[in-house]
Order: structure tokens, then C-alpha cells, then sequence
């Protein structure tokens, strides 16, 4: 089997996904599962009107290629990459992808959810949330703070 691919990027502007999965055909692979996070229309009760992501670009580059390097380590892939967005986003835009390759189909599934919750939980990433109330609030690393 091949040196896995794996990848992380930060992308200031609406990005593609076909490109993305491209990267990860190989003969090795038998399957492929990926995540799609969207900005929703609420949280907590609240409307939401918007968001706004920023990172901390160097540490955020260098924790997710961590974190997909973990991923082909611990699960048997042929690829797996991760894209996540920054700036302004309105509802419905794509935030996050991940995208997994393995011989088998547990592999893909498992190293996104690894992914995903690993990139949730280290990656110096804050997002600004905009309710319709006039309200806005930052939510990283504890979403489960309390609204102001």
C-alpha cells in the first residue's frame, strides 16, 4: 500500500469538494465517507443570521496536519484530508470537510469522525456567531457556555 495522502488547509473563500475527493482516488481504496459541516440557521433557541471564523493561521496549519498525520496512523488509510473555512459565512455555506479513503469503508467512516472531533476540540479555531436578536458571541472551545 501507498504512503497515505493526508492534508490540511484553511480556506478564506468558498472551496470545492470534488478537487478535494480527486486527491484521494487510489487503487488502494475500496471506500470513502466525508463529513460536510454547514452553518445553520440556529443554536441554542437562537436565529442565526451568521457566522465569522478566525484562526490562529500557523498553530491551526500545524494541528490539523497533526491531526489528519494521527488519523493515517491509527486507521488503515489511503488518504485523508481536511479543509476548513475562515471569514465571514452566511447560512447554508459549507464551514468544514473532511474526506477519508481506506481498502475498507469502517476505516473511512471512523478517521473522519476521529477528524472532525479532534479538529473541534485543538485546532485554534473561534467562531463568531450573529443572532437575529442583535446579539452575537464567540463559541470555542466550550459551546456550551452560557449565552450573555
Amino acid at each position: 500500500m501507498p504512503a497515505p495522502v493526508t492534508g490540511f488547509e484553511l480556506a478564506a473563500a468558498p472551496f470545492r469538494v470534488a478537487p478535494l475527493r480527486a486527491r484521494l482516488l487510489c487503487a488502494w481504496a475500496g471506500g470513502y465517507a466525508s463529513f460536510e459541516g454547514w452553518v445553520r440557521d440556529h443554536h441554542d433557541g437562537r436565529q442565526v443570521l451568521g457566522l465569522r471564523y478566525e484562526a490562529y493561521e500557523a498553530l491551526a496549519i500545524s494541528e490539523g496536519r497533526r491531526i489528519v498525520t494521527e488519523a493515517a496512523a491509527r486507521f488503515p488509510l489511503t488518504g485523508v484530508l481536511c479543509v476548513h473555512r475562515t471569514g465571514e459565512l452566511a447560512v447554508g455555506e459549507l464551514a468544514v470537510w473532511v474526506g477519508a479513503a481506506a481498502a475498507h469503508r469502517d476505516a473511512a467512516f471512523a478517521a473522519c469522525r476521529y477528524v472532525i472531533d479532534q479538529v473541534k476540540a485543538r485546532v485554534p479555531i473561534w467562531k463568531h456567531e450573529r443572532y437575529a436578536d442583535g446579539r452575537a458571541r464567540w463559541l470555542h472551545p466550550d459551546p456550551a457556555s452560557p449565552v450573555p
